[in-house]
């Protein structure tokens, strides 16, 4: 029985140049939040996913004494107060009665020592109230301080984003090392990928890049952000950084992610998926199988359609060892196969099980490049011979209905 194989038409074109990284997945302005007060909290105000802007209250903490504190200042500020308003009035009262002696001094009508014993009063009542000034600047510091104190046992959002890693819940003592909550911008995320000193050379601001998110079948374009100008030192790499427009949500912070950094082409060679290559079992040899001919009735299908043309007759097709020049993206570069032969692409173990007496034999049915090279994306081991299987049956099917 004549195989149903996967052809499509070789190529000619230029291999990217790539390097495939691990980036981590950080949120725009993530920041974690801690609180600056020792107590136990009173009130948890958001929830993970909870959009907060800047300033809004996250938690409020119970700090004891804190508000007999303010209390207190509050109270040693309005006393210095009243103590600098009676030290003015004193101060004025001198130095009126100071004014109105001098000059009767000066027409000899008042004793000299009389004017000095003023002077020195109102000198006096000056330093008094000096110090009264003092004491009030004093009293309004620390009233400001122990605000500040009682301002702290409310932890507010330093930046508009999400709430998330939520670790705060009423009852619960924190202080400084405590982590209370992280928070972040996700419409867009920053994929930061460390880059070894030997590929940092090869690396540019606005280089494109390929992440690829699992659970997603096509990989997200994007291009290098920045890149750190130092270098680890104890990894020796310096830190890439890429920022993500991330609308669905798709890219979640601290998830990992591979990425394709694109840093150049090949020169043109023949190009075929890597899925044509096939080693052969009895040779060893790594090579492709060709058909002889152009084979009848072959319609290769549109480009960015999933489906496949139409079975065809049964044609020849040769075992040929090429050399690969290069591999990159699901696609190799080939010495041995010319622009347009038809190779196969899934069914090579098919036709490896064929008689040596006879050249194998396979019934052809063209495929997008674009449907391999998914696929290729897609699958491992077991979604190849899931599809294969596939093939093989439609190609059954056909064999039944042609009989």
């Amino acid at each position: 029985m004549v195989p149903a194989v996967e052809v499509l038409a070789a190529r000619t074109g230029r291999l990217p140049l790539s390097e495939r990284l691990t980036g981590t997945v950080r949120a725009t302005g993530e920041v974690a939040i801690y609180p600056q007060a020792t107590g136990s909290i009173a009130e948890v105000l958001v929830q993970n996913g909870s959009r907060v802007a800047r300033g809004d209250v996250l938690v409020r903490i119970r700090s004891v004494g804190t508000g007999a504190q303010v209390d207190q200042a509050r109270s040693g500020l309005v006393v210095a107060q009243a103590a600098e308003r009676e030290a003015a009035a004193i101060l004025e009262q001198y130095e009126s009665q100071y004014d109105r002696y001098a000059s009767l001094g000066e027409r000899g009508l008042v004793a000299a020592d009389t004017v000095a014993t003023l002077r020195s009063q109102v000198q006096a009542a000056r330093a008094s109230l000096s110090r009264a000034r003092a004491e009030v600047a004093q009293a309004r510091g620390l009233m400001g301080e122990r605000a500040d104190v009682q301002a702290q046992t409310t932890v507010r959002a330093p930046i508009a984003g999400r709430v998330g890693q939520r670790n705060a819940e009423v009852g619960m003592r924190v202080d400084p090392q405590t982590p209370l909550f992280t928070i972040g911008r996700l419409e867009t995320v920053r994929v930061e990928v460390p880059v070894s000193q030997d590929l940092l050379p090869t690396l540019a601001k606005g280089q494109r890049v390929e992440i690829v998110v699992p659970g997603r079948a096509a990989p997200l374009t994007a291009e290098v952000s920045r890149i750190s100008p130092f270098l680890d030192n104890a990894s020796y790499t310096a830190e890439v950084e890429i920022d993500v427009p991330n609308t669905d949500g798709t890219l979640v912070p601290g998830m990992f992610v591979s990425v394709d950094v694109f840093h150049g082409q090949t020169a043109d060679a023949t190009l075929v998926p890597v899925s044509a290559l096939f080693t052969h079992p009895t040779t060893g040899e790594r090579g492709v199988y060709v058909a002889s001919a152009s084979p009848p009735a072959v319609t290769a299908p549109v480009e960015g359609e999933a489906t496949a043309g139409v079975i065809s007759d049964p044609i020849d097709v040769t075992f040929r060892p090429v050399e690969i020049l290069g591999e990159g993206r699901g696609v190799a570069g080939v010495d041995g196969v010319r622009e347009g032969e038809w190779v196969v692409v899934v069914g090579q173990h098919l036709l490896a099980e064929q008689t040596a007496a006879t050249a194998p034999r396979a019934r052809p049915r063209a495929i997008a490049w674009n449907r391999v090279l998914e696929l290729q994306r897609l699958q491992r081991d077991d979604l190849l011979e899931s599809f294969m299987d596939r093939q093989q049956r439609l190609g059954l099917g056909a064999d039944t209905e042609g009989a």
